[in-house]
């Protein structure tokens, strides 16, 4: 089976796609909640769909699962029509929703079974994959554990194992790491890197940069329901940040930003403020007048872009 290129490189553009939107819309009570957007993601990729509270993304998932259906645009995945055929794509997709939706009556193992039984899995077929899902999810020793007696990592990691059931071809995953504690979310970071090698063709929102930064191959930002950018990570650093930031905490002299050649770019949130640039000497000429514990010199990340492009204002 062909392996997933690494992250930040894309599958070649004549791969075929395995969902395709053009001028995909929603609107609630007459308003756009989703705005034109197009969307293509080729097979055996991770694609990140990133944006902050109230973007979009939900309503784009839900649309993509055939779960609230479009006001326009075209929606195809393995190249059907999502909305005439939904059962064909649900047989080929697996799902892990933002809460937990396990039965709390069941065990581990039952909760497999039961969702196999969805999919009209034969009991023999059930017999193979279960196990090995366990086992792919360190819980082998928990299958005839309640629900209720595993912590919320645990969770996460049996509602990934359901999800790979049916043994789909497509995972949508929505925040599947949010409330983890590192240690959790490590695992699945790891469980979805394997996913990948193995074919698996991956789209995921999450609000942590970090995991996007580790798992994505390309990444689309959308707010108010539009397209803001779309590119592999470092493609989106380079794109829209400069090399290097410093992070200063509190005030700074005005005759110290005086120094700062006019290439330098500021960003103020609260008492902080960033600066930018694509040359570190001027940054580390500036820390050296200032307390450790004041400022901090790194490289730009996604976060940068994130914020840059979707302000750094609160959303409810």
């Amino acid at each position: 089976m062909p392996l997933s290129p690494p992250a930040g490189e894309t599958v070649p553009i004549s791969a075929p796609l395995l969902v395709h939107c053009q001028n995909l819309s929603k609107n609630f009570n007459g308003k756009p909640a989703v705005a034109g957007l197009d969307l293509d993601i080729p097979p055996r990729i991770c694609f990140g769909l990133l944006g902050p509270n109230g973007a979009g993304k939900t309503t784009t998932l839900r649309m993509l699962l055939g779960q609230s259906p479009r006001s326009g645009g075209t929606l195809e995945i393995f190249g059907q029509d999502i909305e005439l055929n939904r059962r064909q794509i649900r047989q080929r997709t697996g799902i892990v929703p933002q809460a937990d939706n396990l039965d709390p009556d069941f065990t581990v193992e039952e909760n497999l079974r039961m969702y196999g039984s969805y999919f009209r899995l034969p009991t023999h077929e059930m017999d193979r994959r279960i196990p090995q899902l366990l086992d792919m999810v360190e819980l082998s020793a928990r299958a005839t554990d309640r629900i209720d007696t595993l912590s919320g990592g645990l969770k996460r990691r049996l509602t990934l194992a359901r999800a790979l059931v049916n043994e789909p071809e497509f995972l949508v995953l929505d925040e599947p790491t949010t409330g983890l504690d590192p240690q959790a979310r490590h695992m699945i970071w790891s469980l979805l890197h394997r996913m990948k090698r193995n074919g698996k063709t991956i789209l995921l929102t999450t609000h942590y940069m970090e995991e996007a930064e580790r798992l994505c191959d390309q990444l689309m930002i959308i707010d108010n329901g539009t397209l803001l950018a779309q590119d592999s990570p470092t493609g989106l650093i380079r794109k829209y940040c400069e090399s290097d930031v410093l992070e200063i905490r509190g005030g700074i002299p005005k005759e110290a930003m005086g120094r700062l050649p006019p290439s330098c770019r500021t960003e103020h949130a609260g008492e902080s403020l960033y600066i930018y640039s694509n040359h570190a000497k001027p940054l580390l000429e500036l820390a050296q007048g200032l307390p450790d514990t004041a400022c901090l010199h790194r490289h730009s990340g996604l976060e940068d872009v994130f914020l840059r492009l979707t302000g750094r204002e609160l959303r409810g």
